[in-house]
């Protein structure tokens, strides 16, 4: 099959597909999405009425994730506080977000320790702990753990980077740590 200008449809697809990723990529991390959670591919309309969930993630169990089964981290360095402030942080470390007001929900051994706490830019970012929760960007799959372990450096600040879990967290020993912030090489 051809269309007007001989080009057989099959290749203007193909070419054009590239294009449609990029676009979906840029206008998802720049959606303000008005639900429960958003920013990181957890239920933005909040019906599942969970915005944090506790699952088993190669081979750890009691990690917590978002709605969409994406491992959260916290960071070693924040307490009750945000320090991943600027984009090139929130490139990587995307914070999970509620709507100003709402309170993050999660199942029952999580209660009592989800809280928020308001980010620089005014958003409210959920707390596990009170430590400021997020998603790693270079998790591709629900369930991926490829930030655990990760160290990097933002706005002079070093971080360490760990699963969220129910518990300690465990830090798996072949996980590579970058020498400079970016530096993750995959």
């Amino acid at each position: 099959m051809n269309i007007s200008n001989g080009t057989p449809l099959r290749r203007r697809l193909r070419a054009a597909l590239p294009v449609v990723v990029i676009a979906t990529i840029a206008l998802a991390g720049c959606s303000g999405v008005s639900g429960a959670v958003s920013s990181n591919g957890a239920a933005a309309d909040g019906s599942s009425g969970t915005t944090v969930i506790v699952t088993k993630a190669a081979g750890q169990s009691g990690v917590l994730a978002t709605a969409a089964k994406r491992t959260l981290y916290v960071s070693d360095q924040e307490r009750g506080t945000v320090l991943c402030k600027k984009s090139d942080c929130t490139a990587i470390w995307m914070p999970l977000t509620v709507k100003k007001g709402t309170t993050p929900t999660g199942p029952t051994q999580l209660k009592g320790k989800l809280g928020t706490v308001t980010r620089p830019d005014g958003k409210t970012q959920v707390t596990y702990s009170d430590k400021p929760l997020y998603t790693f960007s270079f998790d591709h799959q629900a369930g991926e753990v490829t930030g655990n372990g990760q160290s990097d450096s933002f706005d002079g600040t070093k971080f360490n980077w760990r699963t969220a879990t129910v518990g300690k967290a465990k830090v798996a020993p072949s996980s590579p740590s970058p020498t400079n912030g970016g530096g993750y090489g995959y």
